[in-house]
């Protein structure tokens, strides 16, 4: 399927293919770790020149689940630009393509590791969001209350599919807490399996798998079997 529906913490959850997270009782869309400006931030610190439409790409899959939607309130978990830099680096229309999406609607900037500074583009900035029974943060915390959602690990997990293995960025969810797939085009990943991750979660975690459609997998298996295609 294209979206995945779950309950966390007693509220209606969707995991969308794209790596966004709504929560249609409150019409707030969550993306995290965008890394806008990436491959301008690699190419002024005298890095490898990468091809510069890694953010156009965010931005316009971004859109997409904005336009979708219609989100009233859309929270970003941090790491939304590369580096402090990175936002008065945009492309003129690139930067024009946020703003666009940020008007009429609420915008929370949660601080990343990246970008803890505040930003210029206008919306709300913030180390912690709190909205009902559920906490928005960048890092996820040892120790936290049920009902974290968080980013910066970027997960990803594995499956056997026709005969290959498939990795695939993931949310991966417990009955408290939450990690959000990095939504950026220029971004890696953490593999589940990584003792960072496997010390934050207990044995009944789920990974749901995106790409082309959604696949919920216990997250202790580390790889899907063979009946789950890709």
């Amino acid at each position: 399927m294209s979206s995945h529906s779950f309950t966390f913490n007693g509220e209606h959850l969707v995991a969308c293919a794209s790596g966004a997270l709504w929560w249609p009782d409150r019409r707030i869309l969550c993306v995290s770790d965008l890394h806008l400006g990436k491959s301008e931030r690699i190419a002024r610190r005298g890095g490898a020149l990468l091809p510069p439409y890694d953010t156009a790409d965010t931005l316009l899959r971004l859109r997409a689940e904005v336009e979708d939607l219609s989100p009233k309130t859309v929270i970003s978990l941090g790491d939304s630009f590369d580096d402090q830099d990175a936002e008065m680096g945009l492309m003129p229309a690139d930067a024009r393509m946020l703003v666009a999406m940020m008007a009429g609607r609420r915008w929370i900037w949660i601080a990343g590791n990246h970008d803890p500074g505040p930003v210029e583009t206008g919306g709300t900035w913030v180390s912690v969001f709190q909205a009902g029974p559920l906490t928005f943060r960048h890092i996820a915390e040892r120790k936290c209350e049920a009902g974290e959602i968080s980013g910066h690990y970027h997960p990803k997990m594995k499956l056997h599919a026709k005969g290959a293995r498939v990795t695939r960025p993931c949310f991966l969810c417990d009955a408290h807490r939450m990690i959000l797939p990095s939504f950026g085009a220029y971004t890696g990943g953490l593999h589940i399996d990584h003792p960072q991750l496997q010390s934050l979660f207990g044995a009944e975690a789920f990974a749901f798998m995106i790409g082309q459609k959604v696949i919920a997998v216990p997250a202790q298996m580390g790889f899907a079997n063979e009946a789950l295609r890709a």
